[in-house]
C-alpha cells in the first residue's frame, strides 16, 4: 500500500492527506503544536467564554473552495454563517462604501459609481467558478476557460492604484481600496488589481461568511473527515530534520519555505535552493482581540451590521500607509481589518460581552506595540470604544511567528504578494509543488494559489505527488 506523511495539519495540510486518503494512500499528519489548524484555529483569548479567531476569520474561498464542497465539510459538523453586510469602509466625513454579497445591492448603495462597479465586476461573479478552476491552481497551465481568462486579463494586470482611479467618488474608491490592500504590498504594483478583483468577485459570489464556533470548526470538520477516510494525525511532534520524518513513499510538507530550506538544504537540487533562497517573506500583522461590553458604537449604522470593517481612510491615505509599510516605515495610521463575527455567529459571546478580532497591517518583523493604534483607529470611527473594552489580547510579529513557525516574522500569508512571486510561488516551474526530491512536496499557502482557507495548494500538491506516483509504477 502506498505510504505518505504529510508535515503539518493546517487547512492545507489536512486537504492534502484527505486528498491522499480518498485514493487509498495510508497516510500519517504530525502536527507541532497540541491542536489541528495551524492559521485556522479558534479559542479564548481574552476572557474565559468569548471565542476568537487566531488568524484567519472570513471565508468566501473557504465556503465556495470547490475541494472542501467535494468533501463535503457540512456532513463534519461545519456550519457556515453570513452577517448581513459583507464589509462596510467608513470615511471621516461620514460616507461609507459598503459590500454586500448582492452585487446589485452594492451597486444601488455606491450611487454615481454603481454603474463603473458592476462594469468591473459583473462578468467576474457571473463566471467566478468557471475563473477560479483556472486562477486558483498554478499559473503555468493550459487554461480551461480561456474567454474568461482573455477577459480578466487586462484588467488583472494593473495596478490597484490605476483601477482605483476608475471609481469617481471617494466611498467607492475607498471600498475598492481596503479590499486592494489585503494584498499586503503596494498598490502602485502591476497584478495587484488581479487579488482585489478576484476578492471582491468571490465575495458577491458566496459572501464573506464565518464558520460557526469560530474558524477552527472548518479543521475540525477535515481532520472528522480524514479520520473517516482512515487518516491518521499525530499532534505535539516537531519536525526540524529529515529524522523526524517517518519513511514513506509520499512526503508533503505544510511549512514554510525557510523551514523546508532548514530541513532539506543539503538534498535539494542548486536551483531549488537559489530559488527558496531568494523567496521574500513581508506580509506581517499586528493582531489585537478585544472583549467588549455591547457593540462598538460605530457612527455608521453599516458599520454595526458589518461582518468586517476596514479603517484606513481614504484610498491615498491607503495607499500611503502600504507604501510605508512596504519600505519598512511604521505610520500613525496603518491599516486595520476588524471583524465582528459574533453578528453572524453569536455562539462566540458570553452574555453581553462580545469578542472583537483585529489586525493592523506593519513591516516586516515589527518589533514595536501597535496595541494603540489599533485602539486609535477604531475610535476614529466609533468614539467611546476604548470604554467598551472589558479585556485586550495583543499578538505581535514575534508571537505570531512563536504560534505558527510559517509565519515568519508575522508573515501571515505565506510570503510578500509583490513582483513575480505574486504569481509564480514559490518558484518559477512547471510543477511548483516539487521541491526537486521525489516524492516530497511542499504545499503550504506559499505555493499556489496561495493564501486562504481553500485547501487548494494541498489538494493540487496532493494531485501531483499522485500523478508522479503513477508515473513511476
Amino acid at each position: 500500500m502506498t505510504t505518505a506523511v504529510v508535515v503539518g495539519a493546517g487547512p492545507n495540510g489536512l486537504a492534502a492527506a484527505l486528498h491522499l486518503a480518498r485514493n487509498g494512500v495510508d497516510v500519517q499528519v504530525l502536527e507541532a503544536a497540541d491542536t489541528v489548524g495551524g492559521g485556522a484555529r479558534s479559542g479564548e483569548l481574552s476572557i474565559p467564554g468569548l471565542i476568537h479567531d487566531h488568524c484567519s476569520a472570513f471565508h468566501p474561498m473557504g465556503y465556495g473552495s470547490p475541494f472542501w464542497n467535494e468533501v463535503g465539510l457540512e456532513n463534519h459538523g461545519l456550519r457556515w454563517r453570513w452577517p448581513e453586510i459583507d464589509c462596510a469602509h467608513p470615511l471621516d466625513n461620514g460616507e461609507v462604501g459598503v459590500l454586500w454579497r448582492s452585487l446589485e445591492q452594492t451597486v444601488a448603495g455606491l450611487g454615481s459609481d454603481g454603474r463603473r462597479w458592476r462594469l468591473a465586476l459583473a462578468d467576474l461573479v457571473s463566471g467566478f467558478d468557471d475563473l477560479g478552476h483556472d486562477l486558483l491552481r498554478p499559473i503555468l497551465n493550459v487554461p480551461s476557460h480561456p474567454i474568461r481568462l482573455a477577459a480578466f486579463g487586462p484588467r488583472a494586470v494593473l495596478p490597484a492604484s490605476i483601477l482605483a482611479r476608475w471609481f469617481r467618488t471617494a466611498p467607492a474608491r475607498a471600498l475598492y481600496g481596503g479590499v486592494a490592500a489585503h494584498a499586503f504590498t503596494r498598490l502602485d504594483r502591476p497584478l495587484t488589481a488581479s487579488l482585489s478583483l478576484m476578492m471582491l468577485a468571490s465575495g458577491h459570489r458566496y459572501g464573506w461568511p464565518v464558520a460557526e464556533g469560530g474558524t477552527g470548526s472548518i479543521t475540525a470538520a477535515a481532520a472528522a473527515a480524514l479520520g473517516d477516510a482512515g487518516g491518521k494525525i499525530e499532534t505535539g511532534v516537531r519536525v526540524t530534520t529529515r529524522a523526524d520524518i517517518p519513511t514513506a513513499d509520499i512526503v508533503l510538507l505544510d511549512l514554510s519555505v525557510a523551514q523546508v530550506l532548514s530541513i532539506y538544504s543539503d538534498q535539494l537540487p542548486p536551483r531549488v535552493r537559489r530559488a527558496y533562497g531568494r523567496f521574500r517573506t513581508g506580509s506581517s500583522a499586528f493582531k489585537v482581540d478585544f472583549a467588549i461590553e455591547g457593540d462598538i458604537p460605530w457612527r455608521n449604522p453599516e458599520c454595526r451590521a458589518a461582518g468586517t470593517v476596514h479603517l484606513g481612510g481614504d484610498y491615498a491615505e491607503i495607499a500611503y500607509a502600504e507604501r510605508q509599510r512596504a519600505a519598512g516605515a511604521m505610520v500613525d495610521r496603518p491599516f486595520i481589518l476588524v471583524g465582528q463575527q459574533y453578528l453572524a455567529d453569536p455562539t462566540r459571546s458570553s452574555g453581553n460581552l462580545n469578542p472583537i478580532w483585529s489586525y493592523a497591517h506593519v513591516p516586516d518583523g515589527y518589533a514595536g506595540d501597535a496595541t494603540e493604534s489599533v485602539i486609535r483607529q477604531i475610535e476614529r470611527f466609533a468614539p467611546g470604544f476604548r470604554d467598551q473594552i472589558v479585556a485586550t489580547h495583543s499578538t505581535g510579529t514575534d508571537q505570531l511567528q512563536a504560534y505558527n513557525p510559517n509565519y515568519i516574522g508575522g508573515d501571515i500569508i505565506g510570503g510578500a504578494n509583490d513582483g513575480l512571486q505574486l504569481v509564480l510561488r514559490p518558484r518559477l516551474a512547471t510543477n511548483p509543488y516539487s521541491v526537486g526530491i521525489p516524492g516530497v512536496y511542499l504545499c503550504s499557502q506559499s505555493t499556489p494559489p496561495g493564501a486562504g482557507i481553500h485547501g487548494l495548494c494541498g489538494f493540487h500538491a496532493a494531485r501531483s505527488a499522485l500523478r508522479d506516483l503513477d508515473r513511476t509504477h
